[in-house]
């Protein structure tokens, strides 16, 4: 005799009642006490969150670094096409480095030693007196050191007639050696005192003279000193 064999039937919509009805009047205080079904719902809703948050982090890191580098590559590209342009041109630049060297160091021969600046300081002398000037006043002031130079301020006064005074600051133009005339009036003094209707020059000449390796190293020194000083200061 046979048997029947019967296959269980699954009530699909009694499971989703009891399903749902684990979902009702849950305590948010105690989730400790919720149902299975809720507990595993939960779960995996904080893992998704934390999974998003994770990911929308990263992705925005990464879209600041890949914004960076967009702001970064046009300037790259300018360098790049200016050191190109250097490696193309570098003989040339070599050339005109060689140039300028060769510019500052007849520059520098214009620049009197120390052991030059008494031989100076008679030919701007001298320069007055050949044109017939007479010399009111003729003082050489502080010397002011600079980084690789130092400046030698000299208070002129001379009074003579106008075109001899012209060809003396044309002749302190031309010496050998560099010479400036700064802050130069010419009045003519009254007529009282001199009738001849001779001139006054008042000017400020600054000469220029070099300083030796010894000279530069003081220098130098001096302000690494006063740049720790101040450093220690602001400390």
């Amino acid at each position: 005799m046979a048997t029947k064999s019967t296959t269980p039937r699954i009530d699909v919509g009694a499971a989703l009642r009891r399903a749902s009805a684990q979902f009702r009047e849950l305590n948010p205080k105690e989730p400790g006490q919720w149902p299975i079904l809720p507990k595993i719902a939960s779960c995996i809703a904080v893992a998704i969150a934390v999974v998003v948050l994770g990911w929308v982090a990263v992705l925005s890191d990464a879209d600041a670094g890949l914004q960076a580098a967009r702001d970064k590559e046009p300037r790259l590209k300018s360098d790049y096409s200016a050191k190109l342009a250097q490696a193309v041109n570098l003989d040339e630049l070599k050339r005109q480095k060689e140039q300028v060297q060769e510019y500052v160091t007849q520059l520098e021969k214009q620049l009197p030693g120390k052991a030059e600046m008494d031989a100076l300081l008679s030919d701007i002398n001298q320069a007055g007196i050949g044109r017939g000037l007479q010399f009111e006043l003729f003082r050489p002031g502080q010397v002011v050191v600079k980084d690789y130079y130092a400046e030698l301020p000299i208070a002129i006064k001379v009074s003579g007639r106008y075109h001899d005074v012209g060809s003396f600051v044309a002749d302190v133009a031309n010496l050998s050696r560099i010479v400036t005339l700064h802050n130069l009036t010419i009045t003519p003094p009254p007529k009282e005192k001199d009738p001849s209707g001779n001139l006054t020059m008042e000017a400020t000449a600054r000469t220029y003279r070099y300083l030796d390796a010894a000279e530069v190293a003081e220098v130098k020194a001096a302000a690494a000193k006063a740049k720790q000083k101040d450093k220690g200061k602001k400390s």
